[in-house]
């Protein structure tokens, strides 16, 4: 583990750098809101390149970033008009999102200044205080977020407490383009999901209460199908996302399990994502508009990077049918995410 100086914030708190991991995966990580900031992966040939999009500045990510590689939170994904009852008290939260609360509110987690709790030769934890109505949310919560790389795998681990019962969704919001950082777009990216069903989501992106099976739909990914081959038909819910924005509800099963399996046929590298979590959220970089750019100096266009935020269901407070978000005094929350990295060479 390498840590130096990514600067300063408009606050003046300073931001580090992290680097752990060799050849086989090397990964940066920056106390500013956790963003895994650069992943080096080889391809079929042994070429390390970035796979994932990120910004060439800290004051990209303080005042730019669409959540680029970011720990949202306290609650990742939406909240319908902002508002949950627990306990019977109503929450007001920072709406962020048109009428909805969206990764936390504007100055969620993924804006917060990180501290290093401990580290070693091939991991680092990250921990944050969030105090009691932190953005609207009852509860003074402590969050520590361990990111270990082991030979291809880099490997998130969650855990949390609070005083007060509140609510808790935490993910990583990394950009994967597998054939490399500012390479183009990612459609031609063969993806499968291990989920037999999906949330279909209103105008506004919150889940309808419904869970809709894959089957007949261009949410069908099953089988290793381009990420692009359905994304321009007329489906409401393709509409309603401008592309893929949606949540994939996992076949259940003990510990971690595979989630997603993305695969480069140009570059041979594949990525499987294993999570503990009961769903994946699949952006496919729809708010991308060409305005940003990172290190390769190329702008970010619809459909260049692919999200996997393995996570609990979006509006899930208001949600009694989804599994339940809620955290109480006593409990620890606990969950875990390995990105693994292959790339077998060409026969």
């Amino acid at each position: 583990m390498t840590v130096t100086s990514y600067g300063r914030t408009d606050a003046g708190a300073e931001v580090h750098r992290i680097v752990l991991g060799d050849a086989t995966l090397q990964v940066s990580i920056l106390t500013f809101g956790g963003v895994v900031e650069r992943i080096e992966a080889p391809d079929r040939a042994g070429h390390a390149a970035n796979v994932v999009l990120g910004l060439d500045s800290l004051d990209g990510y303080q005042h730019r970033s669409p959540h680029f590689g970011a720990l949202p939170g306290r609650f990742a994904n939406r909240i319908a008009d902002g508002r949950f009852v627990l306990d019977g008290v109503a929450h007001q939260l920072a709406c962020n999102d048109g009428p909805n609360a969206l990764h936390g509110g504007p100055d969620g987690f993924g804006k917060r200044v990180w501290s290093i709790e401990e580290g070693g030769d091939r991991h680092v934890t990250l921990g944050l205080v969030s105090p009691d109505g932190d953005e609207g949310y009852p509860g003074t919560l402590h969050v520590r977020v361990t990111y270990r790389v082991d030979g291809p795998e880099l490997r998130l681990d969650y855990r949390a407490w609070t005083d007060r019962p509140t609510v808790l969704n935490l993910t990583n919001h990394s950009y994967f383009n597998l054939a490399g950082e500012g390479s183009g777009s990612v459609l031609g990216h063969l993806l499968q999901v291990e989920a037999d069903a999906f949330l279909p989501v209103t105008a506004t992106s919150i889940p309808t209460g419904e869970i809709r099976p894959v089957a007949g739909t261009p949410f069908d990914f099953r089988m290793p199908t381009p990420i692009g081959q359905r994304i321009r038909e007329a489906d409401p819910q393709i509409l309603y996302g401008r592309g893929y924005d949606h949540t994939w509800v996992l076949r259940p099963g003990a510990g971690l399990r595979q989630a997603v399996r993305l695969h480069d046929p140009v570059s041979g590298r594949t990525l499987d994502v294993l999570t503990t979590q009961p769903g994946v959220q699949v952006y496919s970089g729809n708010q991308l508009t060409g305005a940003l750019s990172g290190p390769s100096g190329r702008g970010y266009r619809q459909g260049d990077a692919v999200c996997f935020e393995t996570q609990h269901f979006p509006d899930s407070p208001n949600q009694p049918a989804f599994p339940s978000t809620v955290l109480r005094p006593g409990e620890e929350f606990a969950s875990a995410t390995v990105f693994r990295f292959t790339a077998p060479p060409a026969c």
